[in-house]
Protein backbone atom coordinates (compact mmCIF):
# COMPACT_ATOMS: atom_id res chain seq x y z
CA UNK A 1 0.00 0.00 0.00
CA UNK A 2 2.95 2.63 -0.57
CA UNK A 3 1.09 3.98 -3.48
CA UNK A 4 -1.83 4.81 -1.25
CA UNK A 5 -0.09 7.75 0.35
CA UNK A 6 0.76 9.66 -2.70
CA UNK A 7 -2.16 8.83 -5.03
CA UNK A 8 -4.46 10.35 -1.82
CA UNK A 9 -1.89 13.54 -2.08
CA UNK A 10 -3.00 13.24 -5.94
CA UNK A 11 -6.53 13.24 -5.42
CA UNK A 12 -6.44 16.29 -3.27
CA UNK A 13 -4.87 18.22 -5.77
CA UNK A 14 -7.67 16.69 -8.66
CA UNK A 15 -9.98 17.84 -6.53
CA UNK A 16 -8.67 21.41 -6.11
CA UNK A 17 -8.03 21.67 -10.19
CA UNK A 18 -11.91 20.21 -10.24
CA UNK A 19 -13.10 22.63 -8.05
CA UNK A 20 -11.24 26.19 -8.57
CA UNK A 21 -9.92 25.73 -12.12
CA UNK A 22 -6.14 26.70 -13.11
CA UNK A 23 -6.43 29.84 -13.04
CA UNK A 24 -5.54 30.13 -9.33
CA UNK A 25 -2.33 28.00 -10.41
CA UNK A 26 -1.63 30.22 -13.11
CA UNK A 27 -2.02 33.33 -11.10
CA UNK A 28 0.30 31.98 -8.59
CA UNK A 29 3.21 31.48 -10.63
CA UNK A 30 3.03 35.14 -12.31
CA UNK A 31 3.03 36.39 -9.03
CA UNK A 32 6.06 35.42 -8.52
CA UNK A 33 8.78 37.85 -8.60
CA UNK A 34 12.76 38.61 -7.62
CA UNK A 35 12.05 39.67 -4.26
CA UNK A 36 10.26 36.77 -2.80
CA UNK A 37 12.62 34.59 -4.36
CA UNK A 38 15.46 36.49 -2.66
CA UNK A 39 13.42 36.43 0.70
CA UNK A 40 13.18 32.93 0.39
CA UNK A 41 17.09 31.96 -0.47
CA UNK A 42 17.72 33.79 2.67
CA UNK A 43 14.99 32.60 4.99
CA UNK A 44 16.19 28.87 2.96
CA UNK A 45 19.67 29.37 3.88
CA UNK A 46 18.77 29.92 7.88
CA UNK A 47 16.48 27.33 8.63
CA UNK A 48 18.90 24.74 6.67
CA UNK A 49 21.74 25.28 8.66
CA UNK A 50 19.03 25.21 11.79
CA UNK A 51 17.92 22.28 10.66
CA UNK A 52 22.03 20.99 10.23
CA UNK A 53 22.70 22.20 13.93
CA UNK A 54 20.00 19.98 15.33
CA UNK A 55 20.84 17.17 13.46
CA UNK A 56 24.43 17.57 14.66
CA UNK A 57 23.38 18.06 18.13
CA UNK A 58 21.37 14.49 18.09
CA UNK A 59 23.89 13.06 16.53
CA UNK A 60 26.52 14.22 18.71
CA UNK A 61 24.13 12.76 21.81
CA UNK A 62 24.12 9.54 20.64
CA UNK A 63 28.12 9.13 19.60
CA UNK A 64 27.52 9.58 16.12
CA UNK A 65 30.21 11.90 14.33
CA UNK A 66 28.69 14.48 11.79
CA UNK A 67 30.59 17.78 11.17
CA UNK A 68 28.06 20.50 10.20
CA UNK A 69 29.10 21.85 6.85
CA UNK A 70 28.28 17.89 5.96
CA UNK A 71 25.25 18.12 7.65
CA UNK A 72 23.97 21.22 5.85
CA UNK A 73 24.71 20.15 2.08
CA UNK A 74 23.15 16.90 3.04
CA UNK A 75 19.82 18.73 4.19
CA UNK A 76 19.90 21.06 1.04
CA UNK A 77 20.05 17.53 -0.81
CA UNK A 78 17.34 16.60 0.78
CA UNK A 79 15.04 19.45 0.80
CA UNK A 80 15.77 18.73 -2.58
CA UNK A 81 14.84 15.48 -3.47
CA UNK A 82 11.35 16.40 -1.21
CA UNK A 83 10.73 18.57 -3.43
CA UNK A 84 11.40 17.14 -6.56
CA UNK A 85 10.28 13.56 -6.02
CA UNK A 86 6.71 12.05 -4.87
CA UNK A 87 6.30 11.03 -1.46
CA UNK A 88 7.86 13.54 0.21
CA UNK A 89 10.10 12.02 2.57
CA UNK A 90 12.74 10.94 -0.13
CA UNK A 91 15.15 13.07 0.59
CA UNK A 92 14.92 12.78 4.39
CA UNK A 93 15.03 9.00 4.09
CA UNK A 94 18.07 9.25 1.75
CA UNK A 95 19.77 11.81 4.26
CA UNK A 96 19.60 9.18 7.15
CA UNK A 97 20.26 5.91 5.03
CA UNK A 98 23.61 8.00 3.81
CA UNK A 99 24.26 9.41 6.86
CA UNK A 100 24.28 5.62 8.49
CA UNK A 101 26.15 3.87 6.07
CA UNK A 102 28.77 6.76 6.43
CA UNK A 103 29.24 6.09 10.20
CA UNK A 104 28.83 2.14 9.30
CA UNK A 105 25.43 2.55 11.93
CA UNK A 106 22.15 2.70 9.44
CA UNK A 107 19.66 2.50 12.35
CA UNK A 108 21.08 5.58 13.40
CA UNK A 109 21.03 7.54 10.85
CA UNK A 110 18.43 9.78 12.56
CA UNK A 111 16.42 11.44 9.65
CA UNK A 112 15.03 14.40 11.49
CA UNK A 113 11.74 15.95 9.13
CA UNK A 114 13.35 19.92 7.73
CA UNK A 115 9.79 20.94 7.90
CA UNK A 116 7.90 19.53 10.91
CA UNK A 117 6.12 22.92 12.27
CA UNK A 118 4.88 20.79 15.28
CA UNK A 119 8.03 20.24 16.25
CA UNK A 120 7.03 21.23 19.80
CA UNK A 121 3.95 18.51 20.10
CA UNK A 122 6.41 16.02 19.08
CA UNK A 123 8.88 17.17 21.97
CA UNK A 124 5.98 17.01 24.30
CA UNK A 125 5.10 13.68 23.51
CA UNK A 126 9.06 12.80 23.14
CA UNK A 127 9.15 13.56 26.82
CA UNK A 128 5.75 11.93 27.76
CA UNK A 129 6.91 9.05 25.75
CA UNK A 130 10.11 8.59 27.53
CA UNK A 131 8.86 9.18 31.29
CA UNK A 132 6.04 6.06 30.18
CA UNK A 133 8.90 4.15 28.78
CA UNK A 134 11.06 5.09 31.93
CA UNK A 135 8.31 3.78 33.97
CA UNK A 136 6.99 0.63 32.50
CA UNK A 137 9.00 -3.12 32.97
CA UNK A 138 8.32 -5.54 31.34
CA UNK A 139 6.99 -8.64 32.67
CA UNK A 140 8.59 -12.46 32.99
CA UNK A 141 11.77 -10.99 31.10
CA UNK A 142 13.25 -9.15 28.57
CA UNK A 143 10.78 -9.74 24.90
CA UNK A 144 12.16 -8.09 21.98
CA UNK A 145 9.65 -5.62 22.06
CA UNK A 146 11.25 -4.57 25.62
CA UNK A 147 14.45 -4.12 24.07
CA UNK A 148 13.46 -2.00 21.89
CA UNK A 149 11.54 0.16 24.15
CA UNK A 150 14.78 0.46 25.89
CA UNK A 151 17.05 1.35 23.15
CA UNK A 152 14.23 3.79 21.78
CA UNK A 153 14.23 5.68 25.27
CA UNK A 154 17.95 5.55 25.91
CA UNK A 155 18.17 6.98 21.88
CA UNK A 156 15.61 9.43 23.22
CA UNK A 157 17.53 10.32 26.24
CA UNK A 158 21.23 10.90 25.22
CA UNK A 159 20.30 12.40 21.73
CA UNK A 160 17.23 14.52 22.94
CA UNK A 161 16.57 15.41 26.49
CA UNK A 162 20.37 15.76 27.72
CA UNK A 163 20.89 19.63 29.13
CA UNK A 164 22.82 20.37 26.03
CA UNK A 165 20.77 19.23 23.68
CA UNK A 166 17.38 20.18 24.46
CA UNK A 167 17.55 23.95 24.29
CA UNK A 168 19.51 24.12 20.55
CA UNK A 169 16.93 21.55 19.78
CA UNK A 170 13.99 23.67 21.18
CA UNK A 171 15.46 27.09 19.71
CA UNK A 172 16.37 25.61 16.04
CA UNK A 173 12.99 23.90 15.69
CA UNK A 174 11.53 27.38 16.58
CA UNK A 175 13.38 28.93 14.41
CA UNK A 176 12.28 26.86 11.19
CA UNK A 177 8.87 26.92 12.00
CA UNK A 178 9.46 30.69 12.30
CA UNK A 179 11.07 30.82 9.10
CA UNK A 180 8.33 28.83 7.58
CA UNK A 181 5.58 30.85 8.54
CA UNK A 182 7.53 33.84 7.35
CA UNK A 183 7.77 32.52 4.04
CA UNK A 184 4.30 31.65 3.69
CA UNK A 185 3.10 34.81 4.68
CA UNK A 186 6.00 36.68 2.05
CA UNK A 187 3.85 34.00 -0.88
CA UNK A 188 0.81 35.82 0.80
CA UNK A 189 1.57 39.22 0.48
CA UNK A 190 3.03 38.16 -3.39
CA UNK A 191 0.44 36.10 -4.41
CA UNK A 192 -1.90 39.63 -3.63
CA UNK A 193 -3.59 38.95 -0.02
CA UNK A 194 -3.60 42.17 1.93
CA UNK A 195 -5.02 40.71 5.14
CA UNK A 196 -3.38 42.08 8.44
CA UNK A 197 -0.59 40.06 9.68
CA UNK A 198 -2.75 39.01 12.98
CA UNK A 199 -5.45 37.20 10.87
CA UNK A 200 -2.83 35.71 8.10
CA UNK A 201 -0.26 34.16 11.02
CA UNK A 202 -2.78 31.71 12.44
CA UNK A 203 -3.85 30.58 8.92
CA UNK A 204 0.11 30.03 8.20
CA UNK A 205 0.35 27.93 10.75
CA UNK A 206 -2.79 26.12 9.92
CA UNK A 207 -1.71 25.69 6.21
CA UNK A 208 1.86 24.27 7.68
CA UNK A 209 0.34 21.03 9.68
CA UNK A 210 -0.40 19.78 5.98
CA UNK A 211 2.88 20.30 4.74
CA UNK A 212 3.98 17.08 6.81
CA UNK A 213 1.51 14.91 4.68
CA UNK A 214 2.56 12.76 1.86
CA UNK A 215 2.58 14.88 -1.23
CA UNK A 216 3.26 14.50 -4.69
CA UNK A 217 7.26 16.49 -5.08
CA UNK A 218 5.77 18.72 -2.55
CA UNK A 219 2.01 19.48 -4.21
CA UNK A 220 -1.14 18.20 -3.00
CA UNK A 221 -2.26 18.40 0.77
CA UNK A 222 -0.83 22.13 1.20
CA UNK A 223 -2.62 23.37 -1.77
CA UNK A 224 -5.61 21.73 -0.41
CA UNK A 225 -4.99 23.14 2.97
CA UNK A 226 -4.67 26.45 1.81
CA UNK A 227 -7.55 26.36 0.01
CA UNK A 228 -9.53 25.26 2.87
CA UNK A 229 -8.51 27.90 5.61
CA UNK A 230 -8.08 30.75 3.43
CA UNK A 231 -12.19 29.77 2.32
CA UNK A 232 -12.87 29.37 5.60
CA UNK A 233 -11.41 33.22 6.54
CA UNK A 234 -13.19 34.81 3.85
CA UNK A 235 -10.20 35.37 1.84
CA UNK A 236 -11.25 33.05 -0.81
CA UNK A 237 -9.97 29.90 -1.46
CA UNK A 238 -8.58 30.62 -4.95
CA UNK A 239 -6.02 33.04 -3.10
CA UNK A 240 -4.90 30.14 -1.20
CA UNK A 241 -3.93 27.78 -3.80
CA UNK A 242 -2.25 31.22 -5.60
CA UNK A 243 -0.34 31.58 -2.11
CA UNK A 244 0.63 27.67 -2.13
CA UNK A 245 1.75 27.89 -5.50
CA UNK A 246 4.01 31.12 -4.39
CA UNK A 247 5.04 29.45 -1.75
CA UNK A 248 6.28 26.12 -3.74
CA UNK A 249 7.86 27.97 -6.35
CA UNK A 250 9.94 29.87 -3.42
CA UNK A 251 10.94 26.86 -1.44
CA UNK A 252 11.97 25.05 -4.96
CA UNK A 253 14.47 27.82 -5.78
CA UNK A 254 15.56 27.90 -2.03
CA UNK A 255 16.82 23.86 -2.56
CA UNK A 256 18.50 24.61 -5.60
CA UNK A 257 21.96 24.42 -3.98
CA UNK A 258 20.39 20.71 -3.33
CA UNK A 259 20.78 20.05 -6.78
CA UNK A 260 24.42 21.40 -6.84
CA UNK A 261 25.34 18.70 -3.87
CA UNK A 262 23.99 15.97 -5.83
CA UNK A 263 25.81 16.90 -9.47
CA UNK A 264 29.46 17.24 -7.14
CA UNK A 265 28.30 14.11 -5.18
CA UNK A 266 27.77 12.42 -8.88
CA UNK A 267 30.89 14.08 -10.65
CA UNK A 268 33.01 12.61 -7.76
CA UNK A 269 31.81 9.30 -7.63
CA UNK A 270 31.56 9.07 -11.41
CA UNK A 271 35.21 10.01 -11.52
CA UNK A 272 38.12 7.21 -11.80
CA UNK A 273 40.30 6.43 -9.33
CA UNK A 274 43.91 7.44 -10.37
CA UNK A 275 46.26 4.75 -9.85
CA UNK A 276 49.92 4.53 -10.77
CA UNK A 277 51.10 2.35 -13.20
CA UNK A 278 53.50 -0.60 -11.35
CA UNK A 279 56.94 -0.40 -12.79
CA UNK A 280 57.66 -3.23 -15.28
CA UNK A 281 59.27 -6.31 -14.05
CA UNK A 282 62.44 -5.63 -15.96
CA UNK A 283 63.20 -2.61 -14.85
CA UNK A 284 62.25 -3.62 -11.37
CA UNK A 285 65.04 -6.45 -11.33
CA UNK A 286 67.65 -4.14 -13.22
CA UNK A 287 67.15 -2.09 -10.16
CA UNK A 288 67.91 -4.01 -7.89
CA UNK A 289 70.96 -5.45 -9.95
CA UNK A 290 72.14 -2.26 -9.56
CA UNK A 291 71.56 -1.35 -6.23
CA UNK A 292 73.50 -5.01 -5.35
CA UNK A 293 76.37 -3.71 -7.22
CA UNK A 294 76.67 -0.45 -5.96
CA UNK A 295 76.68 -1.55 -2.78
Amino acid sequence: MSWARPAGAAATLAIVVWRLGAGPFLDGVRAVDGRALAAAAAIGLLTTVCCAWRWTTVARGLGVRLSLPVAVAAYYRSLFLNLTLPGGVVGDVHRGVSHGRDVDDVGRGLPVRSSMPLVAVALVATLIGAVLVGRVRPRGGRSRWARLRSAMAGDVRDGLLTRRALPAIVLTSAVVVIGHAVTLLIAARTAGTTAPLSRMLPLALLAMMAMVLPSVAGWGPREGATAWVFGAAGLGAGQGVATAVVYGVMVLVASLPGAVVLVAVWLRRARPAVQREPLPARIRVVSRSEGAADA
